[in-house]
This record gives structure tokens, sequence and C-alpha cells, in this order.
């Protein structure tokens, strides 16, 4: 029986489906006692420092926490959970962590982006039994802002580069913690666990020790998701937003299948956006919520999930949350939430008004699951002009001219899947919700979306420029060349394809292959004998 201290914040069903898929039975924590109890204790933490340290007080949990890590007992902490086993982190002035090892927690400081998101690389600095099996080129899930400092050099099992380097996992009798998401780091994340929980495997280090790790390049596979004229929840894809062809939704597949395929095929991310009508009545979205469910059962990759994420009242006059709605999907398998045409009126109010709210779905998702877990989804049009002096908006001279040979555009703004332009440009809105709290931007392109003519490299490069968050570049791809061109033109972190991937025009497997043989740094894949 393994016991998972689930203290109420993050996607802690990922790691329970992980467990049960190594045969493993789990217990959640309810009372102090449970921990107090535990054969084999995991504690997954995930989001901020003050508001984990906060509940593990009100829930009394703290001390006995305490007590088991002092006791020497088997316990595997992830992410926050190894976080949380120091003394104190600079996200929380004042506030006390557990104070297990000496050492405190850090923000990055490097001029890459932050946070820290996406597939890395492990150099152990000494033999454990979670390396049995593994051969050193594998790379692990990382999502953070924060890393451990500690002179305690006999407590660190392995370091990452990002800028520099620093401790991703640490290890000292019975007690491991990974900055890295096992559960979430596919097949070579559960060898990890499996390791883990077989306390008589030797220690080990891997055979190739890199000297130094690269963060790899991220495809995202992304389904858009609805119900059909029959009431079928499917996936489909839109033509510059335009979900129908001959009057029908276009249906391209079942999205829990289509997402387990994408995920064998070597997806490092897959993303759902929700864009049916029943997103007004998230709380209430059984569909999507049992996506989310079923898929994170045996998908081992971050799931990302966007659709009525955003306060709301129901026909009952019931008020609810963006939190109360994000919480939902992240206690249904959600990694991360996005945040469409809500993020726009948002950041209308914040430029009208001069100061945040504090009450804004973006600032109180991310004040309480950290900002890794806030994605912004912009939606931008091209809106040409003849010179700069024509707009207020920033702009670029741009290398396709508009239809009356314009040298100049900004980027603008839509809402309601696309159908509603704003007076806002996509580069203010990406640098505002960086400011509010957001931790990534999924930038799409309403001129580029279905025509497989590649990313509009011009938008990206303006948005990337303009923050200091990951970008992941949508709308247009239609070959791995796009992918290639993206990641050499550009400097965001990720790709996402939609309509290439679905109609099985071009694989996942194919492109991450035609990357890697040109130099491109990607997660290698790595099939099912790893178990």
């Amino acid at each position: 029986m393994i016991t998972l201290l689930d203290y109420g914040a993050g996607n802690v069903r990922s790691v329970v489906n992980a467990l049960e898929a190594l045969g493993e039975k789990v217990k959640l924590v309810k009372t102090p006692e449970d921990i107090l109890s535990a054969e084999k204790l995991i504690f997954p933490g995930v989001g901020n420092f003050s508001s984990l340290i906060s509940t593990l007080h009100e829930k009394n949990f703290f001390e006995p926490l305490k007590r088991y890590l002092l006791e020497d007992r088997p316990f595997l902490g992830i992410c926050l959970g190894l976080q949380a086993l120091f003394e104190y982190s600079e996200e929380a002035p004042g506030i006390k962590g557990l104070g297990i090892f000496k050492g405190y927690i850090k923000r990055f400081d490097t001029t890459l982006s932050i946070p820290h998101i996406g597939w890395n690389g492990i150099k152990p600095q000494k033999s454990s039994r979670l390396f049995d099996g593994l051969t050193g080129e594998e790379k692990f899930y990382f999502v953070h802002s924060y890393h451990v400092e500690t002179e305690e050099a006999d407590i660190i099992l392995c370091t990452t580069d990002y800028g520099y380097e620093f401790v991703s996992a640490i290890e000292k009798g019975n007690i491991i913690a990974t900055q890295f998401h096992p559960e979430k780091s596919g097949q070579v994340g559960l060898k990890i666990l499996k390791n883990f929980l077989e306390a008589n495997k030797s220690a080990v280090k891997p055979k190739f020790i890199p000297s130094k790790t690269k963060l790899a390049k991220r495809i995202v596979a992304c389904l858009d998701v609805r119900t059909n004229d029959d009431g079928d929840l499917v996936v489909t894809k839109g033509d510059q937003y335009d979900v129908r062809e001959k009057g029908q939704v276009r249906n391209l597949g079942k999205p829990v299948e289509l997402a387990r395929r994408y995920y064998t095929e070597g997806a490092d991310e897959i993303t759902f956006l929700n864009i049916t009508g029943f997103r007004d009545f998230p709380l209430k979205d059984l569909p999507m919520l049992e996506v989310l469910r079923l898929t994170s059962k045996n998908v081992f990759v971050p799931l990302t999930i966007g659709g009525g994420i955003r306060d709301f009242t129901d026909r009952d006059g019931n008020f609810y949350s963006a939190l109360e709605v994000a919480s939902e999907y992240f206690r249904s398998g959600a990694d991360k939430i996005s945040i469409g045409s809500d993020a726009v009126l948002i950041v209308e109010e914040y430029l009208h008004t001069g100061k945040a709210t504090g009450k804004s779905s973006i600032e109180t998702i991310s004040k309480v699951y950290g900002t890794q877990a806030v994605v912004i989804s912009i939606d931008p049009r091209r809106v040409y002009v003849d010179s700069p002096e024509k707009t207020k908006h920033p702009v670029i001279e741009t290398s396709i001219p508009g239809p009356n040979g314009e040298r100049y555009c900004w980027f603008q703004c839509t809402i309601k899947g696309g159908r509603e332009g704003r007076d806002i440009d996509a580069v203010t809105l990406a640098k505002v919700c960086e400011k509010l709290g957001a931790g990534e931007i999924l930038l799409n392109s309403i001129d580029r979306d279905g025509t497989n003519l590649g990313f509009d490299l011009e938008l990206i490069q303006a948005v990337k420029e303009a923050v200091s968050i990951p970008v992941i570049a949508s709308s247009g791809a239609g070959s791995p060349e796009h992918f290639y061109e993206v990641f050499t033109k550009t400097e965001v972190e990720a790709a996402l394809a939609a309509g290439i991937f679905h109609r099985q025009e071009v694989s996942i497997e194919e492109v991450k292959r035609y990357l890697k043989e040109r130099g491109i740094e990607i997660r290698p894949i790595f099939k099912e004998e790893l178990l």
C-alpha cells in the first residue's frame, strides 16, 4: 500500500494513475495519523510554497510529516515536495519549510525563460536504485521557477543545467525527492517510480552521464474538442476557426483515443481545447472532465485544458469562481489550464484602471497553483496599416504585404473563437498577462490556422521578444520543415499542431526524427519495454 499526501492542490490524479499503472494500491492521506502509519509516503507538491506550507499547518499535517521524515522512513517528494524539505523559499519570505535539510529555495537567475518548462536531462552525482535500467540519455519533465540551493553535497542525487547547474534530485537514507515529475515523464518516469517502490534494487549509475544537459524543444499535440450535431464528443479542426465542412462539424476522432495515440507516438504534451457550447457551464461539463480522467489513466505526459475557465454564474444564480473551475480540471487530470477570451477582458480592465485587482482568474489560479499552471491562449489576426502612425498599437514592418501592399501590421487580439476583434494587440496582452502571473503563452494565428503554410514567424518573434516566459507556437504547421523553421528562426520553446496529426499527414515521430537529424534537441521516444 502506497500512501499519497494529497494536501488539496495540484494534479495528484496523475500520480495515483501512474502508481496504479504499476499495479500498486494507493491510499490518500485524510488524517495526520495516516502519515505516521504509512509504509511508503509520496508527496507530490505543486504550486506555491506559501500555499503548500499554510495548508499543511491548517490540516495538521506539518508536524506528523516532519516526524515521519526525521525517522528516515521511505519517502518520495516530487517538485514542491522536494522544496518543502528545506528551510525556506524566496517565493514565500518569512515562511519556514520543514527544515529536514539545510538550504533554501532560490528563484532561477538566468536570461532563459522562466518558468523552466519542458524535458531536460539529469547528471547523476552518486549511485541510486532510482537509476536502475536507465541509460543516462533520458529526459524528464520539469515545470518550476525555483530550485534548491544547499551546501549538503552528500544529499545531491543529480543535477540539471538550465542557464547554470542546479540540484534536480536529492537522496539521503530512505528520503528521495525529485524536482522533475516522474508521473509526467512517460515511460522513463514510470521506471523511476517503479525503482523507488522496489527498495531491494541495487544502487547504480547510468553508463552515460552527459557533461551538460539540454532542454528539449517540445512537440505539442492539440485536440479541439466539441459536440457534433449528433451530440457526440469529437475532436475537430477549424479552417481559420471554421470547424464545419459541408454543414457538418468535422469529426477527426475520439479525444481519449487520439490522445493515447499521440502519447505513444512521442508527443511531449497534449492540449485539449474545449470549444463547444457547454463550456458556459464548466462545472457541469461532465464530458470534458471525463475526457481528462480517462486520458490521464494511461497518458503520462502533461495535459493542458482550455475553455470556459472563468468566473461565471449559472442559470440558478449560483456563482463559481475561475479558481473553483480550474480546481475541478486539476482534480480530473489537468496539469495546466489555458485561459483565452477571459484573458483579453482581464487585460482590458487592467489597462483601463492601471492596476491589478488580485481577483482575476490569472491571479487567483497562479497564486494557488503557481505561475507554471496558467497558460494564456492568444488568438490574434493581422491588421495592416500604411504606416506606424496610423495606429496606437505596436507594429512590425512585415515581409508579407497586406492586400493593398501595406508594409506594416499589428496583431489584433480576438475573443469568442476569433469571431470578435478587440482594441488590444497580442504583444501588450502577453506582457500584461505575464505581469499578472501567467507562466506560458500559447500563441495562435487566425491568419495561418488550417492553411499548412507554416507558423507566423513575425508574430511569434514579436511576442517572444516581449516576454520572459515560455511561448508555444501554434497555427499553420503543415510539414516537419515548418517545425524546424520555427525552432531555428525564433526563440520559442515549443510548437503545436493539430490537423496534420489528426489526418495522419505527418506523425509526431516523423517530426522528431526530422528535427533530430538536423541537430535540434528533442526528447527521445522510449517504448514500453522500459518497464
